[in-house]
C-alpha cells in the first residue's frame, strides 16, 4: 500500500478529545500530533485513560467530541472496517480451530487477492516474524510468545497504515516479554509502520517508544522521548511513576536552590514560588558517592569540594546483583531515609557497611523541586 506521507510528516492527529462513561470522564482534552513511521507508547497506571484512546484511535469505542485525523482523512465518526489499522490485543484473539496459515489468510480473504497470491503473503510473513515452519500447526500447539508473534503476523498481513498494540506482551513470563520486545521494535523499523501500543510497564516504554504519552486520570502528564522523560519529568507524578525516586519534603528558594532541613541546596532550575512548600526529588542511581576510593585509581584528583555534599548514617545495604541499594539517614531529610544505588566496585572501594557513614553528594543537575502532589 502506497502512503501519501513521507517518514517524520504528521500522520495521527488526535484534537480536543473526550471521551465519557455516564457521569464518569475516562478522557479529558486530549490532543496529541503523531508523526510517520513513529512508534509510540501510551504509559500510565491502571484505569488511567490509555486502553480507551487507543479503542477511540481504532473506532472501537468512539469518542464523546473531539476529532481524529489519520493521513490527512477525518476518521473521527467512522467505523473500525473503514479505518486503516491493525490491531494487536493482549489476549492473542487467534481462531482456535483455524490454523496458523489461516488465521494470518482471514483479513486478506476479502481484498480480491487470488489464493495464490495470500499463500505468498502468508508465507513471507511467517518468515517476517521467524515462524517458517509452524502454518500448519494450530494456535494451541505454540508457545505464547510464538502466538502472539502470529497475531502481529496478521495484524500486519494487509500493509495497514497503523499498528495498535495493546498491552501485547503483559500476558508472557519475563524472559519472553524482553525477547519479543526487540523483535517487535525491529519489525517495526522494518516496516516503517507508525505504530501506538498501551502497556503499563515503564520498562517496555522506556526500551522501545520513540516518545512516550504519559497518562493518568484522563489527562495527558508528559510527551516526551524516553531520555526526556527520565531526566526531565514535568511534575512529581510522572517522576515518581517513571523508575524509582527519592522524595523529601523541602521549601522552594530562589530560581536554582531549595531548603531541605534547614541546608540551602543547589538544584535543577525551577519556576516555584520561594517560600512555598514542595518536594526535593533526586533518583536513587544520580547520588553521588564521595571519599577514599569512591573514584578509580587513575581519575584526576578533586580539588575543590563538591557542592550538596554531606555525610550520611547508612542504616540498611541490599544487594540487588548489579548493584548495591543503600539506605542512607542524616537529619536534614528528617524521618525519611534516602535510596541510594552504588556501583559494587564503588561498594569495594570505598568499604560500605550497614552501620557506617558515608560522604554523598546530590549533584545540583539532578535535584529537582517539585510542587507535591495534592497541589499538582
Amino acid at each position: 500500500m502506497l502512503k501519501k506521507t513521507s517518514p517524520g510528516d504528521l500522520y495521527l492527529s488526535i484534537q480536543d478529545l473526550w471521551k465519557a462513561f455516564g457521569e464518569f470522564l475516562a478522557l479529558r482534552d486530549i490532543s496529541l500530533d503523531i508523526n510517520e513511521g513513529e512508534f509510540i507508547c501510551f504509559l500510565g497506571p491502571s484505569g488511567c485513560g490509555k486502553t480507551t484512546l487507543l479503542r477511540a484511535i481504532a473506532g472501537l469505542d468512539l469518542q464523546t467530541k473531539g476529532t481524529v485525523m489519520q493521513d490527512g482523512k477525518d476518521v473521527s465518526n467512522l467505523p473500525p472496517s473503514e479505518r486503516d489499522f491493525g490491531i494487536v490485543f493482549q489476549s492473542y484473539a487467534l481462531f482456535p480451530n483455524l490454523t496458523i496459515e489461516k488465521n494470518i489468510a482471514f483479513g486478506l480473504e476479502n481484498t480480491g487477492r487470488s489464493k495464490s497470491e495470500i499463500a505468498v503473503r502468508v508465507a513471507e510473513l511467517l518468515n517476517l516474524v521467524g515462524l517458517p515452519d509452524q502454518g500448519s500447526k494450530y494456535p494451541a500447539q505454540l508457545s505464547g510468545g510464538q502466538q502472539q508473534r502470529i497475531a502481529l503476523a496478521r495484524a500486519i498481513a494487509t500493509n495497514p497504515g497503523l499498528l495498535l498494540l495493546d498491552e501485547p506482551l503483559s500476558a508472557l513470563d519475563a524472559k519472553v516479554r524482553v525477547h519479543l520486545r526487540h523483535e517487535i521494535k525491529e519489525l517495526q523499523r522494518k516496516l516503517g509502520v507508525t505504530t501506538v501500543m498501551v502497556t503499563h510497564d515503564q520498562e517496555e516504554a522506556l526500551a522501545m517508544a520513540d516518545r512516550i504519552v504519559v497518562m493518568n486520570h484522563g489527562v495527558i502528564e508528559q510527551v516526551g522521548t524516553p531520555t526526556e522523560i527520565y531526566r526531565h519529568p514535568s511534575n512529581l507524578f510522572v517522576a515518581d511513576f517513571i523508575g524509582a525516586m527519592n522524595q523529601l519534603p523541602a521549601v522552594a528558594g530562589d530560581a536554582e536552590t531549595l531548603e531541605l532541613g534547614g541546608s540551602i541546596l543547589k538544584c535543577e532550575p525551577h519556576s516555584l514560588q520561594k517560600g512555598n512548600r514542595i518536594v526535593a526529588a533526586v533518583r536513587p542511581e544520580d547520588i553521588i558517592p564521595h571519599g577514599e576510593g569512591a573514584r578509580s585509581p587513575d581519575a584526576p584528583d578533586v580539588i575543590t569540594t563538591p557542592e550538596n555534599a554531606f555525610e550520611v548514617l547508612i542504616t540498611e545495604m541490599e544487594f540487588l546483583g548489579s548493584f548495591w541499594r543503600c539506605r542512607l539517614s542524616h537529619q536534614i531529610f528528617g524521618a525519611k531515609e534516602l535510596i541510594g544505588d552504588f556501583s559494587i566496585n564503588a561498594v569495594r572501594r570505598l568499604g560500605l557497611e550497614a552501620g557506617g557513614q558515608m560522604m554523598i553528594e546530590l549533584p545540583r543537575n539532578r535535584l529537582m523541586a517539585f510542587t507535591p502532589a495534592e497541589e499538582g
